[in-house]
């Protein structure tokens, strides 16, 4: 029995749920969707660069949050993972998780999103541990601050080694599977790191030191 960590976001979907739910936000009418959507393009192109400092990303992100309760979002959100995630699971993703589940392995997902969307899309993938951005809140509504440490790059690694200490779990033998050269931190600190659709900075390297490159579909 090992740890299995997923990296979501082109990894286990073929997309940016952040994104995804920016366009969303502006069919709701949430947001200005024409410079919204734009802002947020751009953003993710620093992203995948990585040259995007994801305190940034999440005070844009937020904002049209600002005022709202949880259980508003949660509303919203629900339709949303149903209608627009779900379609985009990578089928090797799901047949991934179930060959860790079958091998009695425990499976986190660890993403740079808003714990509010990596946990709902979680559960419709039948996770239930998730490590994720977590929110501000003020007088139960959501202050559009983050808490804590970001998930994201060498975040993922602080929190990660938090989460393993509070659980009493280790590394030893642990999978970690990812598209980004911004896990890397990450990746790196595993037993059996695997790079998913990685982008060129993350093929490079898992090239050059022989780690398993999967193309999901």
């Amino acid at each position: 029995m090992a740890l299995a960590i997923f990296d979501l976001d082109e990894t286990l979907i073929n997309g940016d749920c952040a994104s995804l739910w920016s366009e969303h936000m502006a069919t709701l009418g949430w947001v200005d969707g024409e410079s919204f959507i734009a802002k947020d393009h751009q953003l993710m192109a620093l992203y995948a660069e990585g040259k995007l400092a994801m305190e940034d990303y999440m005070s844009f992100s937020l904002s049209p949050l600002v005022g709202r309760t949880p259980e508003e979002v949660a509303f919203v959100v629900e339709p949303f993972v149903e209608d627009v995630i779900e379609p985009i699971f990578f089928s090797d993703a799901t047949r991934c998780l179930a060959t860790h589940r079958e091998a009695g392995d425990r499976i986190l997902i660890i993403s740079a999103s808003a714990h509010f969307l990596v946990s709902a899309i979680a559960e419709r993938l039948k996770v239930d541990e998730v490590l994720a951005i977590d929110l501000h809140q003020e007088h139960g509504h959501y202050s559009g601050k983050t808490r804590g440490v970001l998930t994201y790059r060498e975040g993922k690694v602080t929190r990660l080694h938090a989460w393993l200490e509070e659980h009493g779990e280790t590394l030893d033998g642990a999978y970690f599977y990812s598209d980004s050269r911004n896990d890397l931190p990450l990746l790196q600190r595993v037993d059996k790191p695997h790079a998913v659709n990685p982008d060129p900075v993350l093929r490079e390297h898992a090239e050059r030191e022989g780690w398993p490159i999967l193309s999901w579909s």
